[in-house]
């Protein structure tokens, strides 16, 4: 469907936009220019909310706001934020009455006329999709990037061709009651994630599927080392390109010691990637079996030589009293923990610790055994994944402090490391016990390790 096509159906009909977060906003706007008549809702007071709720009232927004935000949901279309389960009562009652239900990026999907290149997985989807961009973009061609990075697509679709690329990076909330798919689409990994959300696994694997389940996909990138990924159930339309660090995929790509092979012959050697770590060896081979069909040989080559990884993603901050300091605050899984460790030979003293999504500790545990010399641990989980540390069969075990304050734990993080150490933040939690997200976090952490004389 067209934008134009879509203002003249859309024209004097209703829409409720459930939740004021950053793809809201830019939603009601084009919702506004559309001639729809538009309320929002929120569960913040409009003094919470401050000049946001002013700046909507003057536009002609009728606002519902605060704990009861939800209640009495009439409308033709209701777009929920990513963050609001879809089956919640007042919405079932809504879609009962014959409302139909959306969302910013499904919105996204029905008008985007670029080709679309999305990624989903429980870790490395941020440095996969800019990386897809940067090999896009390299090659000359119009690169538009959005979803849960770069900023809100739906206000460039009138200025996207069927020559450019819309590179959408997707969580699972965001493609829960997505009814398109990717034209090309990968899953990095699947694991235990975001459990206090989801119902059940099932549920998380299943909204992971709509990236690919529709009609749309006609290429799917899958990890061939991850058992849940593998299994996915694949359309019989879409080409299916798997890579594995493990062995050679009939027809993919593979890592062995550290260099990337592609159909049969050396592709990228271990020494031509600038980011560290296996699992950003994954990343790179993600990222080029979605693309491959756009991109040369020589242009990976270019972009592995200079791309040194995207910011709280094993982020080097500074080397104090001959101890190398790394922020890698993304990693907000036992997973992501446990691959950012993999990277350094050296002693590593860890900071863990954050919000509980109801996820096991016992693979963290097993990493901190194999990797660190010593854990401080803060934040809501600090007891749970230390108790995991103590269950862990390893014959070696780190060494554990406990600082419930965050600045604290810092502190004694630093503290505790002798010269030729690594300190690393990797918390292998989300960050919502103490921060609004994973990036204060990280900036939180670079200002007081910058701080320090």
């Amino acid at each position: 469907m067209t934008v134009s096509e879509f203002k003249e159906r859309a024209r004097g009909k209703s829409a409720e936009v459930l939740g004021l977060g950053v793809s809201n906003l830019p939603l009601i706007d084009f919702l506004l220019d559309c001639g729809m008549t538009v309320r929002a809702r929120d569960r913040k007071t409009g003094e919470q909310l401050g000049e946001t709720a002013g700046l909507l009232r003057r536009k002609g927004v009728s606002l519902v706001l605060g704990e009861e935000y939800l209640e009495n949901i009439d409308a033709d279309v209701v777009f929920r934020s990513p963050g609001i389960r879809p089956d919640l009562k007042q919405i079932l009652e809504a879609t009962g009455r014959g409302a139909r239900l959306s969302s910013e990026m499904e919105l996204f999907f029905e008008l985007c006329p670029a080709r679309t290149v999305a990624v989903t997985g429980s870790d490395g989807k941020t440095t996969t999709t800019t990386l897809i961009s940067l090999l896009l973009r390299e090659e000359g061609y119009g690169v538009f990037v959005g979803g849960n990075i770069g900023t809100p697509l739906l206000p460039f679709v009138s200025e996207m061709t069927d020559k450019d690329f819309a590179v959408l990076e997707l969580s699972s909330f965001q493609l829960m009651t997505m009814r398109r798919s990717a034209e090309i689409a990968a899953v990095t990994n699947l694991s235990p994630n975001h459990l206090d959300w989801h119902r059940d696994m099932e549920e998380y694997i299943q909204a992971k599927t709509n990236i690919f389940s529709h009609g749309e996909n006609r290429i799917l990138v899958l990890n061939a080392d991850n058992p849940l990924s593998r299994a996915l159930i694949l359309p019989q339309r879409s080409e299916l390109r798997f890579f594995s660090s493990e062995r050679e995929p009939k027809g993919g790509m593979w890592e062995k010691e550290g260099d990337i092979y592609f159909d049969g012959r050396l592709l990228l050697k271990d020494r031509e990637i600038l980011l560290p770590g296996k699992h950003n060896r994954q990343n790179f081979m993600t990222a080029y079996s979605a693309v491959r069909d756009f991109v040369r040989e020589e242009t990976l080559r270019k972009v592995a030589k200079t791309f040194g990884g995207v910011e709280h993603r094993l982020e080097f901050v500074r080397k104090y009293r001959g101890v190398r300091i790394y922020n890698s605050s993304i990693d907000s899984s036992p997973s992501r923990t446990a691959a950012a460790l993999s990277c350094f030979k050296e002693k590593t003293v860890v900071i863990c610790g954050g919000y509980d999504k109801h996820i096991p500790f016992a693979p963290l545990a097993e990493a901190l055994c194999a990797h660190a010399k010593k854990v401080v641990l803060t934040g809501a989980t600090a007891k749970a994944i230390g108790q995991a540390v103590r269950d862990c069969s390893a014959d070696r075990k780190p060494e554990i402090l406990y600082e419930p304050v965050f600045e604290r734990a810092v502190a004694a993080a630093v503290g505790v490391c002798q010269e030729g150490d690594v300190l690393l933040l990797s918390p292998g939690c989300a960050s919502f016990d103490a921060f609004p997200n994973f990036m204060v976090r990280g900036n939180v952490f670079k200002k007081l390790i910058n701080d320090m004389k």
